[in-house]
């Protein structure tokens, strides 16, 4: 983890002049939560990082329990991590999160933008004392919003156009700022379907077989915490010869619990044939490489479902979910498991059940500018840095091969 006291020099300091070698105009900051966010903004770091005239640097809050996640990610990744402590002394030209928590503290115009596909389901009910209240959509209410008597972003990006009732309805005060952009990871899977059989080869699947990929959230209602089973006995009920088992963790669950740990409970999977995929990336090019998805209440299960994946839904608690979300539209399409049957019998009635239409249905309700999240988001990152924009096109990459971890005890 991270030092909080090496206090970084360059473009940041009274000492810019002499420690600026290109002649930066703007510097810009990406506060990375945890690492799920730090992922969220790869997406879109690009459309600033490669400006010449444009720094980026990176810090991570103190507000979240899966911190270290992000520190980890910032190291691994070569980013340069600033301390918190000296980035909320400093003026930015821009921030950009992909969370909520502490960034009042910062100083420059702020852009946020979800880490999922948006408002889907409520915060979690913590146990206490007291009597229980209404619990708000994440990233959506006043106390995410708004500090000392002000709305804390500049611009608030939303991927859909029905996202806007929701926060009209949660905070108004934040109405003003928000922007209907679309959703560059989404956006970024569909880029990626000309890479299918790249990805199949890259998880090892052969044209026999259907690439079943099983996900989970993380949290108490989670597949992985309410069921964890079926996680390590789905292997052995599916058919080697017919089905390639891919497992994507919510990237919480290897924060919370360590990778050398998550490996470990997984490695007799790994040892059957599954592939587990790391925690940074691979989840979305398995999606584009599948065939099937089994998961839970959660982002991935719906980009899945929109991109055209037939799936079959792990139990859930439905007073989690949101009316009138994308995952609330998929529950009305995909069959639940249960776990008392075969798994493999019931995959393939998912699969007959599963019209193509499903699919353009959800996407409908995910992004309300399909392919062009890119573009939108980069006119109002130049708008709020104050930048005339680059005169190419923004571009929209599709995501790296998977890269499945190796057994643990090999």
């Amino acid at each position: 983890m991270a030092s909080d006291v090496r206090r970084l020099p360059g473009p940041f300091s009274f000492g810019a002049g002499k420690a600026d070698t290109h002649g930066v105009e703007r510097v810009v900051l990406m506060v990375t939560h945890h690492l799920a966010s730090a992922t969220r903004l790869a997406d879109i770091v690009h459309l600033v990082e490669e400006d010449h005239r444009v720094q980026v640097a990176y810090t991570v809050p103190p507000s979240s329990r899966y911190a270290n996640g992000a520190h980890d990610y910032l190291r691994d990744a070569g980013l340069w991590e600033m301390p918190w402590s000296q980035a909320v002394e400093l003026p930015w030209d821009l921030v950009v999160s992909a969370g909520d928590g502490m960034l009042e503290r910062l100083h420059g115009p702020i852009m946020t933008l979800t880490h999922g596909i948006g408002p889907n389901g409520y915060v979690d009910r913590r146990d206490s004392p007291g009597p229980a209240a209404p619990r708000a959509i994440p990233g959506f209410g006043q106390q995410a919003l708004t500090m000392y008597g002000r709305v804390i972003s500049s611009a608030i990006m939303l991927g859909h156009e029905d996202h806007l009732p929701m926060l009209a309805a949660a905070c108004p005060e934040a109405l003003p700022a928000s922007v209907v952009a679309g959703d560059p990871c989404f956006d970024r899977i569909l880029a990626s379907r000309g890479r299918r059989t790249a990805y199949r080869n890259a998880l090892g699947a052969s044209p026999d077989q259907q690439v079943v990929v099983v996900s989970s959230h993380h949290g108490s209602e989670s597949l992985m915490s309410r069921h964890p089973e079926l996680l390590t006995t789905i292997t052995r009920e599916l058919p080697s010869d017919r089905y390639r088992v891919v497992l994507a963790m919510h990237p919480n669950i290897w924060s919370a619990h360590g990778k050398s740990q998550i490996r470990a409970w997984f490695s007799a999977s790994i040892e059957a044939g599954a592939v587990l995929l790391p925690p940074e990336e691979g989840w979305r090019a398995a999606l584009v490489a599948a065939d099937l998805l089994f998961a839970d209440h959660s982002s991935v299960v719906c980009y899945g479902a929109a991109l055209g994946l037939p799936t079959l839904l792990a139990p859930f608690a439905a007073e989690d979910v949101l009316p009138g979300s994308v995952f609330a539209r998929l529950t009305e399409m995909a069959p639940a498991l249960d776990p008392k049957s075969a798994v493999a019998d019931q995959l393939d009635e998912a699969l007959r059940a599963w019209s193509p239409a499903n699919a353009a249905t959800l996407r409908a309700q995910l992004t309300s500018v399909p392919g062009g999240a890119a573009r939108e988001f980069r006119r109002v990152m130049y708008r709020l840095l104050g930048l005339a924009e680059p005169r190419t096109e923004p571009l929209t990459r599709p995501v790296l091969p998977p890269r499945p971890l190796e057994p643990l005890y090999r």
